[in-house]
């Protein structure tokens, strides 16, 4: 079985993705959306890929009207990374999950260059 992919609303989506050390990237979907029911896969494996340094988050539009206001959602699926409360990239629109995969990848490999470094203790030691 693949990763379990969190859902959550608008109430707890400040914790989980605007103040997340890690890029989230947001699934924007809806029940009655088929072509949100073929992007799933295709994140689930992209969660698999980078465990640890994403984190994927659905949310589902139709339940989440404030959220879906405020990213100004025009079509779903909406994608939307997020990294450090900032939106790095919307996909609106996909080619196929060729190109989704691509577009992610060199995203997240751009995210994960820019982390900060982990802080050096240089106190003498003894």
């Amino acid at each position: 079985m693949g990763n379990v992919v969190l859902s959550v609303n608008d109430k707890e989506f400040k914790h989980e993705v605007l103040e997340s050390p890690i890029p989230v990237l947001v699934n924007f979907w809806a029940p009655w959306c088929g072509l949100c029911r073929l992007v799933e896969p295709s994140l689930q494996d992209l969660q698999t890929q980078y465990t640890g340094q994403i984190k994927l988050i659905s949310v589902n539009a139709d339940e989440n009207l404030i959220l879906a206001s405020t990213y100004r959602l025009r079509d779903l699926p909406t994608l939307l990374l997020i990294h450090r409360g900032q939106v790095i990239h919307r996909f609106e629109s996909f080619k196929g999950r060729d190109d989704l995969r691509l577009t992610l990848s060199y995203l997240l490999q751009d995210c994960i260059r820019i982390e900060p470094p982990p802080s050096l203790d240089l106190r003498p030691v003894g």
